[in-house]
């Protein structure tokens, strides 16, 4: 099915290399919700102000040469019926710091944001193209094979996520993995994490990442054997 392509930000300006971050809204929350069991409190809350200067800093190494060089942050993200009103303060709060945010009705498994945030990226290596990019999610289905074709054409790449749930950036050659926690100030609290390798004594809980519940709406899958 065709997919309209996106522009977030006002077009495109010919001379203007950008430093891309794409952050994926639902496929973090569920990899953080996993690590916490559960919905984050405050101080388990990324922190976009920390990031969004960790990606000024990033920008600043980058801008070498004669060509103009900016950030650009983009939040995509699923709003489910009945919470735009307890989503909305979290929207404008994103808007306040710099970051644009793609949001999309969530109406069924279908509604995801991962061709949008595909689209928006290859809108953005058009033109004066990319001078690095960022892509902030565990979702290798999605994302591996157009983020190694552009680091095979000498941008710079940048996988952010958690590295328990990110095993293909993780291990790769050609793309570059940063654990969010790692970034400074992005969590006011270190996370409490739990590594299958390296377990207490008394052992851990692990929880879902999602409702069983949610196997009576999706789309039948290949099974755990």
């Amino acid at each position: 099915m065709a997919h309209d392509v996106i522009d977030l930000g006002g077009g495109s300006v010919p001379d203007v290399r950008r430093v891309l971050l794409v952050w994926d809204a639902p496929n973090l929350d569920m990899g953080l919700g996993a690590i916490l069991g559960g919905r984050p409190t405050a101080a388990y809350r990324p922190r976009f102000d920390a990031l969004g200067r960790w990606l000024l800093a990033r920008t600043a190494q980058l801008s070498v040469g004669g060509s103009r060089i900016e950030a650009e942050a983009t939040v995509f993200t699923n709003i489910a019926p009945g919470t735009a009103d307890v989503v909305r303060p979290w929207v404008e709060a994103l808007r306040n710091v710099g970051y644009a945010v793609f949001a999309k009705p969530k109406i069924d498994d279908d509604s995801d944001v991962d061709s949008d945030m595909l689209a928006h990226i290859e809108l953005r290596s058009r033109g004066a193209g990319l001078a690095g990019i960022m892509v902030a999610s565990a979702d290798g289905q999605a994302f591996r094979e157009p983020l190694e074709s552009l680091a095979a054409h000498g941008v710079p790449v940048q996988v952010l996520g958690f590295r328990e749930h990110a095993s293909w950036a993780v291990t790769s050659d050609t793309l570059e993995f940063i654990d969010l926690e790692d970034i400074p100030g992005v969590f006011r609290e270190p996370l409490p994490r739990v590594s299958l390798d390296s377990l207490p004594d008394e052992g851990a809980w692990l929880q879902p990442f999602r409702p069983l519940s949610a196997l009576l709406t999706s789309r039948p899958a290949q099974g755990v054997a």
